[in-house]
């Protein structure tokens, strides 16, 4: 019995698992006999093959009868290389069956010493009867013997409906096809199959020409619609099913054989002009067509006899109107010009503003409806502030954008337009919207309005005429802003970033803090701005796991590293600009000989007692005594452990100490007295564990969201 895998009734064949055949070499050298045989209704099919797998050995096919149908034999050499081999004799060889019987013999025989080849201790000779597209050698089957072949392979069968008689008879009419009583489909006929003895005739019901499907059930042949099928239906016209069939003709204009590329050619209908209706003198032949129209100072039906007529008063009449309609085209176009201008400049400020979250913005700042009202500026108000942006009303330009002056409402303002037109750009300037449209705080630059009518929006702020704390505190020459300034200075940010930390309607961690986001005024009032990277945290909730951004040198080790980012975080950004303040250094990697940043060399030398090796002169002068304080609490700010760091209201309350208690005492003492309190603040503050010179972490150059394309050393 073998397995059924497939029946294909339009082909009439049968798909089955033909099972291997074992013959021991032992018994080799005496031809072995096996029987293969199928029901009597099949037959093998020219697909298959007879493959005989082992060394030195003859396998022979035969029918019944004891006739040869064919045979192979197969050699070893001493060694075969492992892998997919031929089927050419080398431990394998097949042979084609030609006869259509469905039994067999086979049989199989040793033909040299057992012992050549590469494996003498292999038992086994391996014949299958497989369909040749199914059988694949691998020299394993040799060398690895029965656990590397399989127990059975695809063979195909022909199948038949057997008939001693004369079952499918020839239809009286000599052009209508053979029909048997198996064959129930219309469109369906039978053919016979004389096999090689008497009792193996019989035949296979088909469908027609033109039909598919299954000719053994009522209606089971269809009709094929070979114009979806151009590549087996050739046809280069006019393809129209019809059935059992199709219809294929050249396309209009053309003639010829449309079953054959280039089959068809263009009919000039201009030779014959009665047939195709020319009659107004001038016809012009094109591919598939013509044109035919009257005579030049003629005008009417050319396809009409007697059609065309003369033009001359047409002429008059039209130049008459067609100068009208010029006259008014002439006037109306400006009109027209400028409305479908300012339809189109309306229809995309209108697409601007929904891709800009218009809508989102208006619903976040319409609990206050005044301010929502004022929060949304046309871009036609700010393109009359700056006189549509004119190079003269420019303040300030950076790698993201440009910064414009100008007038709204008899207030001065600054603007801010981005030049990069990204989708981050635009989330920032969402961020930046809600967080400052929700923050009421002196020390917090103010954001008066936006537009939202540009592919990137724009912010307007109230205007800070006094650039920078960077600006002012990186001049050239040993005079910078006096202490007393910067010390002041260093207290307004800390009570900025405690209000937005703890007293906000939502907990805002800045995450950017640097000093060149920190804008003075006239009377050097500190502004924090660009809130762009900062975010917003539920109140119940310490920290959130976030892409990396922030600028190195001020970005904390802890959250580059983890992603977390915390309100320490904001501290350890905080303790490197009071470290830029007491020193006017920049807090970069390799700003000293030895390669470390800032952080790392402050805390070296503040270990070391030689704190004063670089503070800044001016500071040295004008401090009261308060400078190793201030440095110790940007020491504490930038621990490593994020823990470990005091909170900016802790960190606020000392900057008020320190400045209160310098305005109590007003002597100044001498840099020796100063330096004779040193071993006791620092041994109150290096108690803390984590601040050692000997501890310290690399952050290295990475791929992370804002301005971290360097390396810098911070301590542990």
């Amino acid at each position: 019995m073998h397995q059924v895998l497939e029946i294909s009734i339009p082909n009439g064949t049968v798909r089955i698992n033909s099972s291997r055949m074992v013959f021991a070499s032992a018994v080799l050298e005496n031809s072995t006999t096996m029987r293969w045989e199928v029901g009597k209704s099949y037959f093998l099919s020219d697909l298959n093959i007879i493959a005989l797998v082992g060394c030195n050995a003859q396998v022979s096919l035969r029918d019944w009868g004891d006739t040869l149908v064919n045979s192979c034999i197969t050699s070893c050499p001493l060694s075969l290389d492992s892998g997919n081999g031929s089927c050419s004799g080398i431990g394998c060889c097949e042979a084609s069956i030609a006869m259509h019987i469905p039994v067999y013999s086979i049989s199989a025989n040793q033909v040299v010493d057992p012992g050549a080849g590469p494996d003498p201790n292999e038992p086994n000779f391996f014949v299958y009867i497989v369909d040749q597209a199914s059988f694949y050698f691998d020299t394993n089957m040799v060398t690895k013997g029965i656990s590397n072949t399989p127990e059975a392979l695809p063979a195909m069968l022909n199948w038949l409906i057997l008939s001693n008689s004369s079952a499918c008879s020839a239809s009286t009419n000599a052009s209508a096809p053979s029909s048997a009583p198996e064959c129930c489909s219309a469109n369906s006929f039978c053919k016979g199959y004389n096999g090689t003895t008497a009792d193996y005739d019989g035949y296979r019901c088909y469908c027609s020409d033109g039909y598919e499907g299954n000719p053994y059930v009522d209606g089971g042949c269809r009709d094929i619609d070979e114009c979806k099928s151009p590549h087996i239906y050739p046809c280069y016209g006019d393809c129209k099913n019809t059935r059992g069939g199709y219809d294929c003709q050249c396309h209009h204009g053309y003639k010829g054989n449309a079953s054959i590329l280039n089959g068809c050619q263009d009919i000039n209908e201009c030779a014959e002009p009665e047939k195709y209706s020319c009659y107004g003198g001038l016809c012009i032949n094109t591919p598939g067509a013509f044109v035919c129209r009257c005579h030049d100072g003629s005008y009417g039906d050319p396809f009409t006899k007697g059609g065309c007529r003369s033009s001359k008063g047409l002429t008059i009449g039209l130049i008459v109107s067609g100068g009208s309609v010029l006259l008014l085209l002439g006037l109306a176009a400006p009109f027209i010009v400028r409305k479908v201008k300012l339809q189109r400049v309306k229809k995309m400020r209108d697409k601007f503003f929904m891709q800009n979250h218009g809508l989102l913005l208006q619903q976040l700042i319409s609990r206050n409806t005044d301010f929502a009202e004022r929060m949304i500026i046309t871009l036609q108000e700010l393109e009359i502030a700056t006189n549509n942006f004119d190079k003269s009303r420019e303040v300030g330009t950076g790698g993201h954008g440009v910064v414009y002056k100008g007038i709204i409402d008899l207030h001065v303002v600054a603007i801010k337009k981005s030049k990069i037109v990204v989708q981050r750009e635009i989330d920032e300037f969402i961020n930046e919207v809600a967080i400052l449209s929700q923050v009421n705080h002196r020390n917090v630059v103010k954001l008066l309005g936006c537009c939202l009518e540009t592919e990137v929006p724009l912010l307007v702020y109230e205007f800070i005429s006094n650039g920078t704390l960077y600006h002012h505190l990186h001049v050239e020459g040993s005079i910078s802003l006096p202490w007393d300034d910067r010390l002041r200075i260093a207290l307004e940010v800390a009570r900025a970033l405690s209000y937005l930390h703890s007293s906000a309607s939502m907990p805002i961690f800045y995450r950017d803090i640097k000093s060149s986001n920190i804008l003075l005024d006239d009377n050097l009032t500190a502004k924090v701005s660009d809130f762009g990277a900062s975010r917003y945290i539920s109140i119940n909730e310490t920290g959130i796991t976030t892409a990396v951004q922030g600028t190195i040198g001020y970005l904390d080790p802890m959250y580059y590293y983890t992603g977390r980012l915390t309100s320490k975080s904001d501290v350890f950004s905080f303790g490197v600009l009071l470290m830029e303040l007491l020193t006017r250094k920049k807090p970069i990697g390799g700003t000293f000989d030895n390669g470390d940043g800032l952080v790392s060399h402050v805390i070296s030398l503040l270990s070391k007692g030689n704190l004063y090796n670089i503070i800044d002169s001016q500071v040295k002068e004008e401090e009261d005594g308060e400078v190793l304080e201030v440095a110790t609490l940007a020491t504490t700010c930038t621990k490593f452990k994020g823990e470990e760091r005091p909170t900016m209201r802790e960190v606020e309350m000392a900057l008020e100490s320190i400045v209160s208690k310098k305005s109590s005492f007003c002597n100044k003492n001498s840099q020796s007295s100063s330096r004779s309190d040193e071993n006791r603040i620092l041994a109150l503050y290096m108690s803390i564990e984590g601040v050692t010179k000997d501890k310290t972490i690399t952050i290295t150059e990475s791929s992370t969201e804002g301005e971290i394309p360097l390396s810098s050393r911070f301590s542990r």
